[in-house]
This record gives structure tokens, C-alpha cells and sequence, in this order.
């Protein structure tokens, strides 16, 4: 169950952060911003917003694969760490800088995560004492 686990929300990271990462890829090629069809045009023949819907149908059915088996506490706080993996991968693909702010912030999610982990852990022992 644990290789699962880490199977399936791997697939989840890869798939929300190639969606994000896929939006901004979409709206560096889509410029400049005029409402007009060849702006249309120009973003349905980028195939990045194909790369986008894909990546999304894919994270939809993921986390629907997910939510059967996991706990929903600690599940739904590891689906957040795709903002720390956006994060990271936007400093290498789009030169964004990487700030303290943005640091302390990746801090608290991974934080969250593994307090989140580690009491559904003890909360699993306990009920299983009880029994």
C-alpha cells in the first residue's frame, strides 16, 4: 500500500506541475493579449495548452485513484506540495528568483505534510490497539 502511495502521488506532482507549468508556457506564447482571432489562433495551435488539458485530465483521474484508498487529511496536504515542486521548477525553466519569503512558505508546506503523515500514523496505531 505504501509503494502505492508513493506511486500515485508522484503521478499526482508530475501531472499538476506539467499542467502549471504548461499555463505559463501557454501565456508566454499567447502574447500579446488582443482578444482578436489570431490571438485565438495562436493559442489553440500552441501545444502547450494541449500539454495543459492532458496533464490536468491526468491529476483529475489520479487523485480520483487516491482519494479511494488514502486518508483524505494527509492526502489533500501532500496534493499542495505541488506548489513547492512549481516553485522549484519555475526557478530552473523561468529564471524566477528564489526568496526567502518563497523558501520559509516551501518550509511550512513540507511541514504540514509530515506532521499531517505522521499523526494519521499514530492515529492508524491507536485504532488498531483498540481493536
Amino acid at each position: 500500500m505504501k509503494r502505492f502511495y508513493i506511486i500515485g502521488f508522484a503521478c499526482l506532482l508530475l501531472f499538476d506541475t506539467l499542467g502549471q507549468t504548461g499555463f505559463k508556457f501557454s501565456a508566454l506564447n499567447a502574447r500579446p493579449l488582443d482578444y482578436s482571432l489570431e490571438w485565438v489562433i495562436r493559442i489553440l495551435s500552441n501545444k502547450w495548452i494541449y500539454i495543459t488539458t492532458l496533464s490536468y485530465i491526468g491529476a483529475f483521474f489520479t487523485w480520483m485513484i487516491l482519494l479511494k484508498k488514502a486518508p483524505v487529511g494527509p492526502a489533500f496536504a501532500a496534493s499542495r506540495l505541488q506548489i513547492v515542486t512549481v516553485m522549484l521548477v519555475s526557478i530552473f525553466i523561468f529564471n524566477e528568483p528564489l526568496t526567502v519569503t518563497r523558501t520559509l512558505g516551501a518550509i511550512i508546506i513540507i511541514s504540514g505534510i509530515i506532521f499531517l503523515a505522521l499523526a494519521e500514523k499514530k492515529l492508524a496505531i491507536n485504532q488498531k490497539d483498540n481493536q
